[in-house]
């Protein structure tokens, strides 16, 4: 017995820090937590609650750029439409009622056992903290999600998740299961433009199909060369984009950067390292650059300290394997005339999985169910599964 608690002891020491991004690896045993449960997640008494707000209303009370910690004995029911199972969701999940759906921000890994797709939800939302990510204001910028989390002390955020038990259990509670919610068909007359969140578009936050979309050769991801440090806008040293549209040159995904999988493993970036696919890439963001990542790192930068043993500087390609992690991809299609960006968790379990060459090529169009958000006035799907995205006569990819 002594081993055993040894063992789990090392397990929860190597994987108890969490990433400091949306996007980190989904750990857990399964066992339960949360208000109204037991020691198995099966053993729980479900809740009734009468709700006296909508989801959309309370969104309604938040002013972009003043997160605020709820008053007024709001309550809001809504079924969960997320999992994290697979891991393309990570410590949150989001409910949905008639209205719109919002986001969760629960800082538990395995959420998946104590709140199911189709189970109803309420939350009192007194001493939660209501607040949005995503928001950037400028000609290029737009609405991002409101959100449901705690008050975040350091002020980078405007929530941060809910970790203590207490908060947990005040706050959020368990009702009936119930068969996972259907999507709705949403037509690109009715997707949301730059300026809408759930405010003012009822379909943001909720779980939707799009139909007949197309492959744009486009993709997105953005890595650093040390993740463990300050990943602030500032730190262009840090920075490494992935981009098909950099410095507004078209480039094709095709001819340069090779990332045809929906998002990308730490070995899958390696490899990606290793093949000189990424050569050409520059470090930096806006008008700092550092030269490409085969390049020295900068002798007066945030890396000076990072040498080999006989004294040379590193090159920002070492630091990138040495400190290589699974990193989320954007992948983009289109709805007509409207962008629809796809993004995917590198920690989800079907990060390295290809996406089929008719799709690639765009001799085939696509199907995507998936959350309905908003990030900086651009509409993203996040899916639950990789079944979640199907050929547009419904056949699947696979």
């Amino acid at each position: 017995m002594k081993k055993i608690f040894l063992a789990l002891l090392t397990v929860s020491v190597l994987f108890g820090c969490s990433l400091k991004d949306e996007w980190g690896p989904v750990f857990g045993l399964g066992t339960g937590s949360g208000s109204g449960s037991g020691n198995t997640p099966e053993e729980f008494e479900p809740v009734h609650m009468t709700p006296n707000i909508t989801i959309q209303d309370l969104c309604k009370t938040y002013n972009t750029g003043s997160p605020h910690n709820m008053t007024g004995n709001y309550i809001i029911e809504g079924k969960v439409i997320s999992t994290d199972q697979p891991g393309n969701f990570y410590k949150s999940f989001y409910i949905q009622d008639e209205t719109a759906g919002i986001e969760i921000k629960v800082g538990k890994n395995s959420l998946y056992s104590d709140y199911h797709e189709g189970q109803t939800i309420y939350v009192k939302c007194n001493n939660l903290c209501l607040g949005m990510y995503g928001y950037k204001d400028g000609n290029y910028g737009g609405q991002g999600m409101v959100q449901i989390g705690a008050e975040d002390k350091s002020g980078k955020y405007e929530t941060s998740y809910i970790e203590s038990q207490l908060m947990i259990d005040l706050g959020i509670f368990r009702g009936k299961l119930g068969d996972p919610v259907d999507p709705v068909v949403v037509e690109e007359s009715q997707l949301p433009s730059s300026g809408d969140c759930q405010k003012t578009n009822s379909f943001v936050g909720k779980l939707v199909t799009l139909k007949g979309l197309t492959y744009t050769d486009q993709v997105f991801v953005l890595l650093y060369p040390d993740s463990s440090r300050p990943h602030e806008k500032e730190d262009a040293e840090n920075r490494l984009f992935l981009s098909s549209d950099k410095n507004n040159v078209k480039i094709s995904n095709k001819d340069n950067w090779k990332v045809f999988t929906w998002a990308m493993t730490k070995q899958n970036i390696i490899d990606h390292l290793k093949a000189g696919d990424w050569d050409k890439a520059e470090i930096g963001s806006g008008s700092t650059t550092f030269g490409p990542i085969t390049s020295t790192v900068s002798e007066t930068g945030m890396f000076k300290d990072c040498k080999k043993e006989d004294g040379s500087l590193k090159t920002y390609k070492e630091l990138l394997i040495e400190n290589a992690a699974g990193q989320s991809v954007s992948q983009y299609f289109k709805m007509g005339d409207t962008v629809i960006q796809l993004r995917t968790s590198g920690f989800c379990k079907f990060a390295d999985v290809r996406i089929p060459d008719d799709v690639l090529d765009g001799s085939r169009k696509v199907n995507i169910t998936g959350v309905l958000c908003m990030y900086q006035g651009s509409i993203q799907m996040v899916v639950n599964r990789l079944s979640d995205i199907t050929y547009e006569d419904g056949s699947s990819l696979y």
